[in-house]
């Protein structure tokens, strides 16, 4: 025990030696990382390096003297509070008082007043037109002619039956009256008599019924010759000269379509109904003015003729039909156009520019011009629209200036600056000439106005 405890000591106490290899392995890796070590303090002084220079030059090119970095820093929030208490530049109108038209505004549909489909009312071969396709005839006009040779040949027999019959009854009156003599004289009997009087009035029956089938074939060479029944346009020709035509042909010989005049069908709300039957029952004739589709262009202007007899339950609307003259021809069959009514004038009504009025979170309001070149917000009641004029029906008054261009930047107590011949006064106007929907309904009222964005409509109606 005492030898193997010796030998165990000894070995723990004797210096450990380790092969060549490992020794070279170690050397390396002490090498390479010295390297990069030399090399990351290589990179660190040169980065510095290059930051001396690039603040050298910006502190040459820069603001001078003291506290320039902090200027430096400064500089960008200095400039846009600068930008926001300066004065902001508008274009501002006066509000002016006027007439302002009550306008309804609806799409309508151009419909004929008569649209007649030429159909022959006896068989035969056509023999020829005598219109053009699209001109325009007028009522009594030669349309088309039918074979009258047949119609007229029996028109012949019927005037020979006639002259037969005639002078049977002319003998058989002159047999009557010998009869009445003799028997005044007693020399025949009555019943022969009565017989012959009988005869008399049978030719008299027959020659009638000659004298009705005379004006029978007559009417049938009327009808051989077709006129026009109305006036108005043709359309294309259904049959071509040469067919064999009758009653029964379902397209006929053409369709004509009267153009003047001419009435536009449109649709209204039966809310706007109380108002235009009032002025209706008052003797007023309410002016119609038809617009292209796009609602830009006049095409004619007429005046409403009637109101339907009931009230579309399924839409809560009524039909309405306007008369138009039509003497341009701009108006066309079936045609899609834009009818504006003109229900009533507002009289000294406070007028604005539309662009003037915006829409916020607690409803329409305007930008009013303080005397001292400061804006606030004013809450209004929007009443009738016409294009480019909106009437207000309160919270503003006239000769108070608003803001018509340039709202986007304006919150309430801005200052503001007018730009140059920018200030403008509203002129007033009559007639229907409006682009808006009219009524005084601020629902209406509030479609033709800019919307403004929420966050900045319900600052300025606070």
């Amino acid at each position: 025990m005492a030898e193997q405890e010796n030998r165990s000591s000894s070995n723990e106490t004797a210096p450990r030696t380790e092969p060549p290899a490992a020794d070279a392995n170690a050397s390396a890796l002490r090498r390479a990382r010295t390297r990069r070590r030399v090399v990351t303090a290589v990179v660190l002084v040169a980065l510095a390096l290059a930051l001396v220079l690039w603040l050298r030059h910006r502190s040459q090119t820069g603001p001078s003297g003291p506290g320039s970095a902090a200027t430096a820093r400064q500089g960008g929030s200095g400039r846009r509070g600068a930008l926001a208490g300066a004065p902001q530049p508008v274009h501002v109108a006066s509000a002016a008082t006027g007439e302002m038209p009550i306008v309804l505004t609806a799409l309508g549909t151009v419909t004929p007043l008569a649209t007649v489909t030429v159909k022959t009312q006896l068989s035969g071969t056509l023999q020829s037109i005598a219109f053009r396709e699209g001109q325009l005839v007028k009522a009594g006009d030669v349309l088309a002619q039918i074979d009258p040779r047949p119609y007229q040949i029996s028109l012949e027999n019927a005037e020979g039956a006639l002259a037969k019959d005639s002078a049977l009854l002319q003998t058989a009156r002159l047999d009557l009256k010998r009869y009445q003599a003799l028997l005044a004289q007693d020399s025949i009997a009555r019943q022969q008599v009565d017989t012959q009087a009988s005869l008399v009035r049978q030719y008299e029956g027959q020659v009638q019924s000659d004298h009705a089938t005379i004006d029978t074939y007559k009417l049938d060479l009327t009808y051989a010759r077709i006129t026009a029944p109305v006036s108005g346009r043709v359309g294309l020709r259904q049959v071509d000269p040469g067919n064999y035509v009758t009653p029964s042909d379902a397209n006929g010989i053409v369709v004509i379509t009267q153009l003047q005049p001419i009435s536009v069908v449109f649709t209204t709300s039966e809310d706007n109904l109380p108002a235009i039957l009032t002025r209706m029952r008052a003797g007023a004739k309410l002016s119609t003015t038809a617009y292209d589709r796009n609602n830009t262009v006049s095409l004619e202007a007429g005046y409403l003729e009637t109101v339907d007899n009931q009230i579309d339950t399924a839409t809560g609307t009524v039909k309405l039909r306007a008369l138009f003259p039509n003497t341009e021809q701009m108006l066309f069959p079936n045609q899609f156009v834009n009818a504006r009514l003109l229900i009533d004038t507002l009289h000294q009504a406070v007028i604005v520019p539309s662009s003037a009025v915006l829409n916020g979170a607690n409803g329409p309001f305007v930008y009013v011009v303080k005397p001292d070149s400061t804006v606030t917000v004013r809450p209004v009641k929007v009443g009738p629209i016409d294009g480019e004029r909106t009437s207000i029906a309160s919270g503003l008054a006239a000769g108070e200036r608003v803001v018509i261009d340039g709202s986007d930047r304006l919150r309430e107590g801005v200052k503001i600056t007018v730009a140059p011949d920018a200030a403008s006064v509203v002129r007033g106007a009559s007639g229907a000439r409006g682009h808006g929907a009219a009524g005084a309904s601020g629902a209406s009222a509030a479609s033709a106005h800019r919307h403004r964005p929420a966050s900045a409509g319900s600052d300025g109606a606070q």
